[in-house]
């Protein structure tokens, strides 16, 4: 066999490998979110949530940390039902440093058409995430949304602030669910 030919098969060798290991990887990685997705339990989620009365905006009290708002502060987000009864969101909050705005839109749906309160929402296509609302107040004035992996967690509410026994509440039902309520992260509200 030539050099050349030698060269041809160790490329050859090298990328195989490296698929080889990258899909590995990747079961594992898939492997590692279904075992953990199993460990919980489904949430407790609202009944009767009516997405007409959801719609509009609403303002972030707490968040657990999460990679998408590490640097936000006054964080909002604004629903309105589309034509073809999908959700339109939007998620805008000011940045530490600059304060400027930033913002995302998206959108969600249903999981399940009997179910209101189990969402799908999609940011960048072609990953989805689920979107649950767990609690709302009868008035539609205050919120608790989490994830199924009760990684992402926020209390949120139509003005900027929230009284604390509601707030107290909400971050007990959290913590019933399994949500790591010790990390939240509470707003510095500053909306102009």
């Amino acid at each position: 066999m030539n050099r050349r030919k030698k060269q041809q098969v160790k490329e050859t060798l090298t990328l195989s490998l490296g698929a080889i290991a990258a899909a590995g990887v990747t079961a594992g990685l898939v492997y590692l979110y279904k075992k953990n997705a199993e460990h919980w339990l489904p949430l407790d989620v609202a009944t009767n949530v009516d997405l007409q009365k959801y719609s509009g905006d609403w303002y972030e009290i707490a968040r657990l940390p999460n990679r998408f708002e590490k640097h936000c502060y006054s964080s909002k987000a604004s629903y309105s039902i589309n034509e073809d009864g999908t959700i339109k969101v939007v998620n805008s909050c000011h940045i530490d440093s600059t304060g400027e705005t930033k913002s995302e839109e998206g959108i969600a749906w249903p999981k399940d058409a009997s179910d209101n309160a189990r969402l799908k929402v999609q940011f960048f296509w072609p990953f989805t995430a689920d979107y649950n609302i767990i609690d709302v107040d009868p008035d539609y004035q205050y919120a608790l949304v989490g994830t199924e992996s009760r990684k992402y967690l926020w209390i949120m509410s139509r003005k900027p602030e929230l009284d604390l026994e509601t707030i107290k509440s909400l971050v007990e039902k959290a913590t019933q669910q399994g949500f790591n309520t010790l990390e939240l992260i509470f707003a510095k509200n500053t909306f102009s």
